[in-house]
C-alpha cells in the first residue's frame, strides 16, 4: 500500500509530521507492506536564497512583525519539534529556495533513498543551518546518503528532474493539498498536517482495510493539523 507524502524541506511541520507518522508506522502491524513515497511541494517558489539572513529575520519582514514576534512564534514551533525529539535552530536556518533540494530528492528516490534524502535535508536546514540551495552543500548531502558524487553533480549542473518536481506540485493540486505536510494513503484517504500518531495509525488501519479488500472508495476529507501554506514561512 502506498503512502504519498507531499512536503517541502523548509516546512517545520513537515519534519515534525514525518516523526509522528514514523511513530504510527512502527505500531502498524502491516508496516512492511507500506511503501512511503515522498512528493515535492514548494511553499514559496519565488523565494530568493539569502545566505546572510535567517528565517526569523525573513519571517519578520514578510509578516510585518518585529524580530521578537517572529522569534516567539518560531520558539513555539521549536517546542513542538522538541516533543518528537527534534532540535530546531531558527537563528541558524538559512533563507533558501528549495527547488534544487527537491531535484536531489527526486534523484534519491530513483535509488531507493527518498526517505534518507528528506531526513538529511531536514536536519541540514532546521538543525545545522546549512544552505540547502547551495550546490556544494547538496553534493555533500547527496553523497552522505549514498548517492554517487558524479551523478549528483551532473544532476545539479543540468535541468534533470525538474519535470518530476513540477509533476508532483501539479498532483498536489489534484489531490487537494493546500499546505504541507499532506499524506495520501492508497489514493483514497488524506491526512493534512502534523497530526498525532494515533490519527495516522487510524488512517493506516482504515486505508489498509480497504486496500486489502481492493474495494475502490471515495477519498476521505483531509483531517487538518498544523501545516504550512504556500507563500509563507511558518
Amino acid at each position: 500500500m502506498d503512502v504519498e507524502i507531499w512536503s517541502d524541506v523548509m516546512c517545520p511541520f513537515c519534519y515534525i509530521g514525518k516523526r509522528k507518522f514514523e511513530h504510527a508506522l512502527r505500531e502498524f502491524p502491516h508496516k512492511d507492506q507500506v511503501n512511503v513515497v515522498w512528493k515535492s511541494f514548494q511553499l514559496n517558489p519565488d523565494m530568493k536564497t539569502e545566505p546572510g539572513k535567517n528565517i526569523n529575520q525573513y519571517l519578520a519582514e514578510i509578516k510585518g512583525w518585529s524580530l521578537d514576534e517572529a522569534k516567539q512564534m518560531n520558539d513555539r514551533v521549536t517546542a513542538m519539534a522538541r516533543e518528537v525529539g527534534l532540535s530546531y535552530d531558527f537563528d541558524k536556518a538559512v533563507v533558501a529556495n528549495s527547488w534544487d533540494a527537491h531535484r536531489l530528492i527526486q534523484l534519491a528516490k530513483q535509488h531507493g533513498l527518498g526517505d534518507a534524502a528528506e531526513e538529511r535535508l531536514f536536519l541540514a536546514y532546521f538543525t545545522q543551518g546549512r544552505d540547502t540551495s547551495d550546490h556544494a552543500t547538496l553534493l555533500e548531502l547527496g553523497t552522505e546518503i549514498g548517492l554517487d558524487a558524479t551523478t549528483v553533480q551532473e544532476m545539479l549542473t543540468s535541468n534533470q528532474f525538474a519535470e518530476a518536481v513540477s509533476r508532483d506540485i501539479y498532483e498536489a493540486q489534484q489531490v487537494g493539498a493546500r499546505g504541507v505536510p499532506f499524506f495520501v494513503l492508497d489514493r483514497r484517504y488524506a491526512v493534512s498536517g502534523a497530526q498525532q500518531p494515533d490519527t495516522f495509525l487510524n488512517a493506516l488501519n482504515t486505508a489498509w482495510s480497504d486496500w486489502e479488500k481492493a474495494n475502490p472508495g471515495a477519498a476521505a476529507s483531509p483531517t487538518d493539523g498544523p501545516a504550512c501554506t504556500p507563500g509563507e514561512i511558518c
